[in-house]
This record gives structure tokens, C-alpha cells and sequence, in this order.
């Protein structure tokens, strides 16, 4: 009876990272079944973007690491791929999450069918293990070995082959937008400098390097209480919220041992704007697999209050890294010519204020910053007031060639 509690108190740990990522105020678990197993080998653009009438291509980018990732490009409903003028712009989805993030509301409200609407050649990263990738060129997604990744491969591998591949096919520098997650990706593959010379400019909503300042109850419980490690030391690897199991445990820790209508609010912070009647769309498409060393990666950050990578230990960082803690992935290595943007809320309960700031105190340029209070973490690709609110002002940077926009 304990063990068995206590692997529901697991589950119900990552589950509750999971709704950070996905947009439902009321979770209706039931919903996770309707996407079937053979739904990821769907094309995003098929399934997604041109049925909503918007042009787009399917790509396959290999990364030195062997997983094949998939890129989808966009242009406007009335435009040509084979033609598109506009700069390329890189879209980098947050954490449980894949591509169609950028699409899951109207035409109108979206930030990925908004840029092609405004002239912009839109690219779609998917990251190795999401529902739209396409495996490894060796390794099957059930053994442990295609799930030994945490974020910091998604930045030197994943996200730096990709804008490789743009730039080699656009022949142009690059503008990288990324959410939740794919800032952390993005801040530390522009620290490399190979990556960064391909990059024009980038916008970042929700902007995470530190995590140790998090105000989520939920999440800084699940920290202390270390059960990232307990998952980890329980054999799971892959964190896949589809698979029967989980979701019927998800299921019986809700009926009676969490209030699951709160979820999202204790852990992304309180979201004032998206819309609460697509939560359905939503689960439809959300949520992706992710790993669980890429969980305890993200712990790491909120225990020991560094923007590092991976810390396997003394003797093996020693091994690998050539000393006993891991490098940090140094901010002030991004390029003070590099034009940013970033936009933060006031109830964002994971890029919190104190340390968005520590990273703006660590980069060598000054952004431009689009504060709003009343925003939660998921506002920033999920609100309904988001044309407005925030992507205005971002395109207005990009066509500025990455110049503040009120200059």
C-alpha cells in the first residue's frame, strides 16, 4: 500500500510539471485518449496549418547526435513557399509541448499563422522525442538510450542544427522566437558562437535561465521533496502522459487526492486570457513526451541556483567536463550586438520577476521589455488579447531589424 502511494505521488509530481505546459483550467483527463498511438506519424503541417489554408512543407533536419527532428515551413494564405521574401523566422515550442503550440487558437490570435500573415518565412522547430520528430537513425524511442537527453542537448544539438539548416537554406540570418522552455534552449545555444553568428535577432516570451526564484508552491514542493530523483531511480525515462497507465493513475490521484482544477494556477501562476473554451483542441494536440532527466536538469537549476549544464556528480563531471561541477552556460557571451526582446508577467509563477532580472543583469545588451502584470506563463502563446498584448510590438522589433520598436 505505501509503494503503491507513493508511485502515484510520482506520477501526480510530473503530472503537475505537465499542466504547466498545457492550457486547461479544469483538466478532464479523458481528454488525453482521444490523440490514438498512431497519431505522431501525422505531418504537423497535414494536420494543423493547411487545413486552416496557409502553405506549408515538411523537413527533417539529423542532428550530430543522430535524431532526426522535424521543421515545418509556413508562409501567408496568400503567398508561395518557393518565393517567400520575408526573413526566416524560427518558432522554439516550451516544455511538453511541440510545434503546433504556435497554432492551437484562430488564425487570427496565433503567433505562428500571424507572422506568415505578415510577410514572415515562419520555420517550426519540434524537438527530439515530440510527437512530430521522427525518431533516431539507430535508436528506438522505447529504449533508454533515445531518452538520455535533458535541455541542454535540445540547445547544442537539437536547436543548433536547426538554425544550420535554415540558414543554409534561406541564406540569411535568422529571427528565433522561443516560450517557456525554448528560452532556456535558446539562451544557451546563442552563448555558442557558431550558433549566434546565423541569429539576426530573438524574442523571448516567458524568459527562463535561473529557475531558483520560482514561486510555484507546487513545483518547489516537488523539488524538496526530490522526486525527479525518485522517478529517475524508479526506471522511467520517458515521460509520455498518453500511455494508458499514466493516465489512469492521473485519473484515480485526482479523484479525491488533488484538487485538479487548480493545478495549472499553482504551478504556471494565474493565466487572465486564454480561451477557456478550447481546453478540449487543446489536449487534443498537447501534451508531448518529454524525459525525465530532462525534469531532473530543470530541478537542478531550482536547487542550486545556476544556468548550468547537466550535473552528473563529481567523478563523472569530472570525466566528462574536466571538473567537479558542470560548466555554466556564461550569458555574457551572447553578443552585445545581438538585438533581444523579451516580455515577462507579473503572474508568472516560473519566469518569475527576481529572476528574469538576474538574467538581464548578466547579459552585455539591454533588451527590449514588454512587462504585463496580469500575465500568467501560458498567456504568452495561449491569450486571446496576445496580437495586442504582445506580438505587435515583437513583429514591430523584427521589421526594426531588431531595433527597439519605439525608437
Amino acid at each position: 500500500m505505501r509503494r503503491s502511494l507513493s508511485s502515484s505521488l510520482v506520477v501526480g509530481a510530473i503530472f503537475a510539471l505537465l499542466l504547466r505546459e498545457i492550457s486547461a483550467v479544469k483538466t478532464d483527463v479523458s481528454n488525453l485518449r482521444r490523440r490514438s498511438p498512431d497519431d505522431g506519424t501525422r505531418s504537423l503541417c497535414s494536420h494543423l496549418i493547411r487545413p486552416n489554408g496557409y502553405p506549408c512543407t515538411e523537413h527533417t533536419v539529423q542532428t550530430k547526435d543522430g535524431y532526426l527532428l522535424a521543421l515545418q515551413r509556413v508562409s501567408s494564405r496568400n503567398g508561395n513557399l518557393r518565393v517567400q521574401c520575408g526573413p526566416p523566422v524560427l518558432l522554439v515550442h516550451g516544455l511538453f509541448m511541440g510545434g503546433d503550440a504556435w497554432f492551437l487558437d484562430s488564425t487570427e490570435e496565433s503567433l505562428g499563422f500571424i507572422l506568415a500573415d505578415h510577410g514572415f518565412d515562419v520555420w517550426v522547430a519540434n524537438v527530439r522525442g515530440t510527437h512530430w520528430s521522427h525518431g533516431h537513425v539507430t535508436l528506438s524511442e522505447k529504449s533508454k538510450g533515445f531518452w538520455d537527453w535533458s535541455w541542454q542537448d535540445l540547445a547544442l544539438y537539437d536547436l543548433a542544427e536547426m538554425i544550420c539548416f535554415i540558414n543554409l537554406k534561406t541564406s540569411s540570418k535568422i529571427f528565433l522566437v522561443g516560450h517557456s522552455q525554448g528560452t532556456i534552449v535558446s539562451l544557451a545555444a546563442l552563448t555558442q558562437p557558431d550558433v549566434v553568428e546565423m541569429v539576426e535577432a530573438a524574442a523571448l516570451l516567458s524568459p527562463i535561465s535561473y529557475l531558483d526564484h520560482i514561486t510555484a508552491p507546487l513545483v518547489r514542493r516537488m523539488v524538496s521533496m526530490h522526486l525527479d530523483q525518485m522517478v529517475l531511480a524508479l526506471g522511467i525515462h520517458q515521460l509520455n502522459f498518453r500511455s494508458n497507465v499514466l493516465i489512469d493513475l492521473i485519473d484515480s490521484l485526482c479523484d479525491g487526492h488533488l484538487d485538479c482544477n487548480d493545478l495549472l494556477t499553482a504551478i504556471t501562476g494565474k493565466n487572465c486570457c486564454f480561451n477557456n473554451s478550447r481546453v478540449d483542441f487543446y489536449l487534443e494536440n498537447e501534451p508531448h513526451p518529454s524525459s525525465a532527466k530532462n525534469i531532473h536538469h530543470l530541478f537542478q537549476m531550482i536547487r542550486q541556483g545556476t544556468f548550468s549544464q547537466y550535473d552528473y556528480g563529481f567523478f563523472k563531471n569530472l570525466r566528462l567536463y574536466g571538473q567537479t561541477k558542470p560548466p555554466a552556460f556564461d550569458l555574457t557571451r551572447i553578443p552585445k550586438s545581438l538585438p533581444l526582446w523579451m516580455s515577462y508577467g507579473g503572474n508568472d509563477a516560473l519566469a518569475d520577476v527576481i529572476d528574469v532580472q538576474h538574467t538581464l543583469n548578466e547579459l552585455q545588451s539591454t533588451p527590449e521589455l514588454v512587462y504585463l502584470e496580469n500575465y500568467g506563463h501560458m498567456d504568452f502563446i495561449l491569450s486571446i488579447n496576445g496580437k495586442e498584448d504582445l506580438y505587435k510590438s515583437l513583429i514591430g522589433f523584427f521589421r526594426s531589424g531588431g531595433k527597439s520598436s519605439s525608437s
